[in-house]
């Protein structure tokens, strides 16, 4: 058996641009969306825009090859809070950017509240070509 350990991998040009790699994400991120957004780590990503309560406009550091891609996202939860990460559709996702939006339901005193609300913890990640 043989072991491949590396630090980094290379695309052709050198760099360290998403390569293809089957089943490896082409990009993702962990992000604090309240207040001033906080990027906490990610991979090819340059930029989030915060686009309104839990909205959040991703920018790509380098584009996917088409838009075809799929987008995967998980959002933190609380008590009586049932949320989820969704990508928005009624914006036009390009091949190097994609908006997504916190919302659900969380239970109150007061009923059932939904809406697009800011999440201190979401994760995002990228599969495509």
């Amino acid at each position: 058996m043989s072991t491949l350990k590396v630090d980094n991998l290379l695309n052709a040009a050198g760099n360290e641009s998403p390569i293809s790699v089957p089943g490896a994400a082409k990009a993702w991120l962990n992000f604090d969306g309240t207040g001033t957004i906080t990027i906490r780590d990610s991979f090819n990503v340059t930029s989030i825009t915060d686009a309104g309560a839990g909205e959040y406009t991703i920018n790509l550091t380098n584009a996917m090859a088409d838009t075809n891609y799929v987008i995967l996202a998980t959002t933190g939860i609380q008590t009586n809070r049932f949320r989820g990460v969704f990508e928005r559709n009624d914006f036009t996702r390009t091949t190097s950017q994609f908006r997504v939006t916190n919302a659900g339901h969380s239970a109150s005193s007061s009923g059932i509240n939904s809406g697009e609300t800011d999440s201190e913890r979401v994760s995002v990640a990228v599969f495509g070509n």
